[in-house]
């Protein structure tokens, strides 16, 4: 483990390190068939939801810490009525009439700049989403998005993708973000997750043996398509890496099945 952390250090900062992936398929536009089978959602909900890691087809994706001075080029796509009305990734409601689009590893709820550099059209929309899993394109927009691009009829354009950070301020006109300022998540309120039961009994009776031996050991609800759960976390820090070393000392030598890194509100 100590070599695999050395190694996201090394080559992925700023990602972070919360260790359970997620189970994902692939994306693309809407007006070209099918997104090719887009996920099926299993929103976080929180913080925990801007930043966990996911796998698709085998490949781990690890959301950035920050998306400061982040700049891209490829390709966009879009997703409209098929996914109008559904969970997002963070929990959110698409609606495929708002300024969203999809990104596989910018934080959740980062503005970023979208040009298309093929008629010089420019938005700016906020990250919900996860996606598109479809070589050569970096963002997937909303419907909306996409037609202020003039990208709905051909589906995919070439653009720049260029992070504003987290919205600060807004115009009164229209509430439209005119401020950003960059976002670290590596600080903030962190806890590490060792269990998710189905049967609260069951977590509580789990909690109450970790509480002997750990400090806030505590559950926290959560429901998803797949029903009701109940996880339970120990620890409490206020950095994430004091929060994935002590993930990486129960999985080490405490005999934990599993254990990770989440934040907490």
């Amino acid at each position: 483990m100590a070599s695999y952390m050395n190694y996201v250090t090394r080559t992925l900062m700023p990602a972070l390190i919360f260790c359970l992936a997620v189970a994902v398929a692939g994306c693309g536009a809407r007006n070209l068939g099918s997104r090719h089978g887009r996920y099926t959602h299993k929103p976080y909900s929180g913080s925990e939801a801007t930043q966990r890691p996911y796998r698709v087809d085998g490949k781990h994706y690890y959301p950035m810490a920050s998306a400061n001075g982040y700049v891209e080029n490829g390709r966009a796509s879009w997703y409209g009525r098929e996914f109008h009305g559904r969970k997002t990734s963070n929990g959110e409601i698409y609606n495929m009439y708002a300024m969203t689009a999809a990104h596989k590893t910018l934080p959740m709820n980062t503005w970023v700049s979208v040009e298309n550099l093929e008629n010089g059209r420019q938005i700016t929309v906020r990250i919900n989403d996860r996606g598109p899993f479809v070589a050569g394109r970096i963002i997937d927009l909303s419907y909306k998005s996409a037609q202020r691009m003039g990208m709905v009829g051909p589906g995919t354009a070439p653009v720049t993708v260029t992070a504003l950070g987290r919205a600060t301020a807004y115009s009164k006109k229209d509430h439209t973000p005119v401020n950003f300022t960059p976002v670290d998540y590596w600080k903030g309120n962190f806890t590490v997750q060792v269990g998710a039961f189905k049967v609260r009994t069951n977590a509580n009776r789990y909690r109450i043996k970790l509480s002997k031996e750990y400090l806030n050991a505590h559950i926290v609800p959560f429901a998803d398509d797949r029903g009701q759960f109940y996880r339970v976390r120990i620890g409490k820090f206020d950095n994430l890496n004091d929060a994935v070393t002590f993930s990486e000392k129960l999985m080490a030598g405490k005999g934990f099945g599993y254990a990770f890194a989440v934040a907490e509100d």
